[in-house]
């Protein structure tokens, strides 16, 4: 992670298309960084969203919210399972990634949705506001038609050219 630069810049070791020799860059703008800033003070070997010290705070938030008094019922981590079927990672996959969305979309009672909804959001709010190319670089598409893909195109901006041009 590059953050000497207004816009930070991170290049991921691993990618989907280096087997094309195609360069990645992801770059943070202030509204990102202010997001990202407190998950950078740790070493730069370890992942910034580690799903198992997600674990950890929320099982001491349970803790601390407990009402039994302390020395009755069970005590902190005696009622768990010694293998678990599923533990939680020190970093997050694209599967673990949408599984827990899915879940967090379940106990809130809210429909389910998948974090590719967020990357077509925002090509379609990129491409509204400065136009297909800006969209098709900052989202590391080759070529524009996948850019057109995954950024909806403006029927608004139809309307008002015909309104202009009758």
């Amino acid at each position: 992670m590059d953050t000497s630069g207004e816009v930070w810049s991170y290049r991921p070791a691993t990618h989907k298309t280096q087997h094309h020799n195609k360069d990645r860059v992801i770059f943070f703008g202030p509204k990102s960084q202010e997001v990202l800033r407190p998950h950078l003070l740790r070493d730069e070997t370890h992942y910034c969203f580690c799903p198992s010290e997600g674990e950890r705070k929320r099982r001491a938030a349970a803790h601390d919210r407990r009402v039994t008094p302390s020395g009755q019922g069970n005590e902190p981590g005696t009622n768990r399972k010694s293998s678990p079927q599923r533990k939680a990672g020190e970093c997050y996959t694209p599967d673990s990634y949408r599984r827990a969305i899915h879940r967090a979309c379940e106990m809130a009672g809210v429909e389910k949705w998948s974090p590719n909804r967020l990357r077509h959001s925002a090509a379609t709010a990129i491409r509204k506001q400065f136009g297909l190319e800006a969209s098709q670089v900052v989202m590391g598409h080759a070529g524009a038609n996948v850019t057109q893909i995954y950024a909806v195109r403006d029927q608004a901006k139809a309307a008002e050219v015909m309104s202009k041009v009758g």
